[in-house]
C-alpha cells in the first residue's frame, strides 16, 4: 500500500497547498479528428502530483476527447502523452489503456450489477491475495462512507452511494492519475453539491491527482485545484478558479464562467471613461500607459452593479428583463446610451420591469478589460 493512499487531511483542503510541484501527466502539441472534423487542436497541457485539474468547457469542445486520449481509449493524430515521464503516447509508442495505471470514473458509473459494493470495489485488484485484496476494499469502504453497505447489490444503493462505489473502485488499484468524466450529472441539484464537496475531500485524502471533465461552471470552482477552459478543441486559458473567474483572458471565458456585461470606455488621464461614470485606471487590472487614447470594454459582473430606482434626470436606464433565482434576482438594464448591463440584488430588493433605474457601479477590486473598437471620438460621460 503506497503513502500517497494513506494520506489524510482535516477539514478544507487549501487549494493547491498539496502538491509538490512534481509534474504527473503532460499533454504536448495533440491533435485528434474524425474524419474530417479536427476535435483537438495543438493541446498542451501539464498536471501536477497531487492536484484535482478540470477540463470546462461546453459541449463538443473537445473536453470528452481529451480525457479519453489520456486515458489511452483514443489514439492522437499527433503530439505526445506522458505520464511519470514515460510516453504512453506518440508517433511510434502506444500503450494500451489497462497498462497506464489510469483510474476512469465514468458518467454513468458502470457498476457491474451482479457484484455487491464490495465485489466491484475489488474487481480490479488481480494479482492481490485474498486477505491483501479484503484489506485493500475494506479501506476505501470506510473512506468513502459505505463500510456498512460492502453486501448491498447496486440497484439497492441510493445515487450517491453507487457514485462513491465507483470512486472507491477507481482508486482501488492505486492509479497515478484518475480521470472522471462528468461524475456529477446523473445526480439531482441537492445531491449534485454534496457530493462534489465529498469527492474532493476523498481525492484529497488519497492524494491522487486528478482530472474532471465537465461543462458546469459552478461544479468546476468548487472541486478544482486548477481550471482549464475550452474552446472548439483548444485551451483558452489554465489558473486556478479565482483567477481564471477574476481575469479572463477572452470573451469567451468571461462569458462562459458567469453572466458577464462588458462596458464601454475611454482611457484618458488615469482614469476610463464609462457610460457608468470614470473609473480610476488603477482598477483596471494591467492597464499599460500605453492604451491611454484608446477604447477598451471594461468588465462587469453583476455583483459589481447596483440599481436605484429614481425619477427624472437623475435616471440613466431602464429595466428590461429579470430573472427570479429563489435567493437573489438578475436584473437586464438597458443604459441610454444603449449599453446593456446585468445587475443582482436580492431577492427582497424587486424592481419591477420597465422601472427607470440610476446605476452604479459598487466594486472596489481590479477590473478586467478587453480592447475595444478604435473609434477616435471618447465616451460620453453624462455625470
Amino acid at each position: 500500500m503506497s503513502n500517497r493512499t494513506m494520506h489524510a487531511t482535516n477539514g478544507t483542503v487549501d487549494r493547491r497547498t498539496d502538491t509538490d510541484g512534481t509534474t504527473v501527466l503532460e499533454l504536448d502539441g495533440v491533435d485528434k479528428s474524425y474524419g474530417s472534423e479536427r476535435v483537438i487542436e495543438e493541446l498542451s497541457l501539464s498536471v501536477e502530483e497531487g492536484e484535482i485539474l478540470t477540463l470546462l468547457g461546453p459541449s463538443g469542445c473537445g473536453k470528452t476527447t481529451t480525457l479519453r486520449l489520456i486515458a489511452g481509449l483514443e489514439r492522437p493524430d499527433a503530439g505526445t502523452v506522458v505520464l511519470n515521464d514515460a510516453t504512453v503516447s506518440g508517433t511510434d509508442r502506444f500503450v494500451a489503456p489497462e497498462d497506464r495505471g489510469v483510474g476512469v470514473v465514468f458518467q454513468e458509473f458502470a457498476l457491474f450489477p451482479h457484484l455487491t459494493a464490495a465485489e466491484n470495489v475489488g474487481f480490479g485488484l488481480e494479482g492481490w491475495s485474498d486477505e491483501d485484496r479484503k484489506a485493500r476494499v475494506d479501506e476505501l469502504l470506510d473512506l468513502v462512507g459505505l463500510e456498512a453497505q460492502g453486501d448491498s447489490y447496486p440497484d439497492e444503493l441510493s445515487g450517491g452511494q453507487q457514485q462513491r462505489v465507483a470512486l472507491a473502485r477507481s482508486l482501488a488499484p492505486e492509479p497515478e492519475v484518475l480521470l472522471l468524466d462528468e461524475p456529477f450529472s446523473n445526480l439531482d441539484v441537492d445531491l449534485r453539491v454534496q457530493m462534489r464537496e465529498e469527492v474532493r475531500s476523498i481525492i484529497k485524502k488519497t492524494g491522487v491527482t486528478a482530472v474532471s471533465v465537465t461543462h458546469d461552471q459552478e461544479e468546476a470552482m468548487s472541486v478544482s485545484d486548477r481550471v482549464a477552459v475550452m474552446n472548439d478543441g483548444r485551451i483558452e486559458q489554465v489558473g486556478d478558479p479565482e483567477q481564471v473567474f477574476q481575469q479572463p483572458e477572452s470573451r469567451f471565458v468571461a462569458g462562459f464562467l458567469g453572466h458577464a456585461s462588458f462596458l464601454p470606455g475611454y482611457v484618458h488621464g488615469g482614469e476610463v471613461t464609462t457610460g457608468l461614470g470614470p473609473i480610476p485606471q488603477s482598477q483596471i487590472n494591467g492597464l499599460a500607459s500605453t492604451y491611454d487614447r484608446t477604447r477598451i470594454d471594461v468588465l462587469v459582473r453583476p455583483d459589481d452593479i447596483k440599481a436605484m430606482p429614481v425619477d427624472g434626470d437623475a435616471a440613466d436606464g431602464r429595466i428590461v428583463s429579470r430573472r427570479y433565482l429563489g435567493p437573489t434576482i438578475l436584473y437586464e438594464v438597458r443604459l441610454d446610451d444603449e449599453t446593456s448591463v446585468q445587475c443582482m440584488h436580492n431577492h427582497d430588493e424587486s424592481i419591477p420591469l420597465d422601472t427607470r433605474v440610476r446605476v452604479e457601479l459598487d466594486s472596489d477590486h481590479e477590473l478586467a478589460w478587453f480592447p475595444g473598437d478604435q473609434r477616435p471620438a471618447e465616451v460620453s460621460d453624462s455625470r
